[in-house]
């Protein structure tokens, strides 16, 4: 294997970006450096960590044009969106910072004459994040600055498509006068992030990524009793009822399944609608679709950019020709978008009906611009077809009955339940999944809670 880091922009073929691996070497010290700086930073006060991360927000969002820049590069987000990934990166962190001094507070419980009793929360140790490339911001601040906040220190691993935003994360803490130690990143083969995730050093691993990718971390832990938090893969669904607003229902539910090439988690893969607007609602949807403008990620006109390579591309091209074959309708003719080539990574959005759930495209995760739209027939049916899932990460209803809505939520298996909305993460709820879409919690005081560990004290004052 290459000792070597190389990252291809999808936007050329282009060779962007070059990096050596970590060494060994590099690896130990990085850990040892790790669990000492962490002794100390414990000790500071939350109000000194709050400051720190506050100021490392306002040191990476005054470079928001370059860091646009090479998120279009590196994993293809169209320039007119990529600097949304700075605004979204600011929102969680001062989120959380806001919240850490109330949440991080001891827990107190009723008095009993004699004794005071108390639970802190104590900070893990070193958090190992391993952080994707198709949100490389918004996944990895997610961790990294609750575990900060918390008093830990942090280790990133970040995907070898998107190297340079674990050095520009660096770089703001390094501005905003982050003791030495407390924020590192190391570039790392497979193998040695498992060796890392192995390491006596390491007290918490926080993954997003695949099922698999999941499946290796858990494996690498296996046996070290130490918490890993697995953000993992959706196949997440909509459903809307037949008293939806037409309009904002599509609007929203296309955007949520084509936005960034369909390379999100929470994006909506698979729409149930109600058969009395069934045909309405794919007349519009595909008359939407149509809009898009696939082009090349610095060409400010784009809307729809490539995917991350061409290999992903093929693999949702091949999901989509296998359900044509067993019977489904595609409604976008691939020769409207030029650039649309098999074997390049861009590629036309695409809906699909006449789809059901014997298809890969309604089962499987295409992270991809294409979406099956099915015809129900009642709630009932649109619940028990949303929750044949092996995943379980957000799950969306459309209607103006918001009171039915929720009860249709309640009886969904996900993570997170939206009303006429889709595909967004609010830092003040806990981002979690569950089924093969993952274990533990991100964001929101609860989040806190899966980067400490409970102390308890009981003091008896008298003898």
């Amino acid at each position: 294997m290459s000792n070597r880091l190389e990252t291809v922009s999808p936007i050329d073929g282009s060779t962007y970006v070059t990096r050596d691996y970590a060494t060994l070497e590099e690896i130990s010290k990085a850990l040892a450096l790790a669990a000492s700086a962490q002794k100390s930073w414990k000790q500071t006060s939350i109000a000194e960590r709050v400051d720190v991360c506050n100021r490392m927000v306002d040191a990476f969002i005054a470079k928001k044009d370059s860091i646009a820049e090479e998120i279009s590069w590196m994993m293809g987000r169209p320039i007119r969106y990529a600097a949304g990934e700075v605004a979204g990166f600011e929102e969680r962190a001062r989120y959380m910072s806001g919240i850490a001094e109330a949440s991080l507070a001891p827990v107190t419980v009723p008095d009993k004459e004699g004794f005071s009793r108390y639970i802190t929360k104590e900070a893990l140790g070193v958090v190992f994040v391993i952080a994707p490339w198709n949100y490389p911001y918004l996944t990895s601040v997610n961790a990294i600055v609750p575990a900060i906040l918390a008093g830990n220190t942090v280790l990133l691993k970040h995907s070898a498509q998107t190297p340079l935003c674990a050095e520009r994360i660096q770089e703001a803490f390094a501005e905003a006068g982050l003791p030495e130690g407390v924020f590192q990143y190391l570039h790392l083969s497979h193998a040695d992030t498992e060796e890392v995730i192995k390491a006596p050093e390491v007290r918490h691993v926080c993954f997003t990524g695949s099922v698999p990718g999941g499946a290796m971390v858990q494996r690498a832990a296996a046996g070290r009793f130490i918490g890993t938090g697995l953000e993992l893969g959706g196949k997440d669904p909509a459903y809307v009822r037949a008293d939806a607003d037409l309009n904002q229902a599509v609007e929203t539910t296309v955007d949520g399944a084509f936005f960034n090439s369909g390379q999100s988690c929470c994006g909506i893969e698979r729409i149930y609608v109600h058969e009395d607007i069934h045909d309405a609602f794919v007349e519009k949807a595909v008359a939407l679709a149509k809009q898009y403008k696939l082009g090349r990620s610095d060409d400010p006109e784009t809307t729809l950019g490539p995917m991350v390579r061409a290999s992903a591309a093929d693999f949702v091209r091949e999901q989509i020709a296998e359900a044509v074959q067993q019977g489904a309708t595609a409604h976008i003719d691939r020769a409207d978008f030029s650039m649309d080539e098999k074997g390049s990574a861009y590629m036309a959005p695409q809906i699909l009906t006449g789809v059901n759930h014997g298809m890969r495209v309604m089962t499987e995760e295409s992270f991809g611009p294409v979406v099956g739209i099915q015809k129900v027939s009642s709630d009932v049916e649109a619940i028990t077809l949303m929750n044949d899932s092996e995943f379980g990460l957000t799950a969306s209803v459309f209607s103006t009955d918001i009171d039915t809505a929720v009860k249709i939520g309640e009886q969904i298996d996900t993570g997170t339940f939206f009303v006429n909305r889709c595909d967004y993460l609010d830092p003040a709820l806990a981002w979690t999944g569950v089924k093969n879409s993952g274990c533990g919690c991100t964001l929101s005081s609860i989040g806190f809670d899966h980067l400490t560990r409970p102390k308890s004290f009981h003091i008896k004052q008298t003898i």
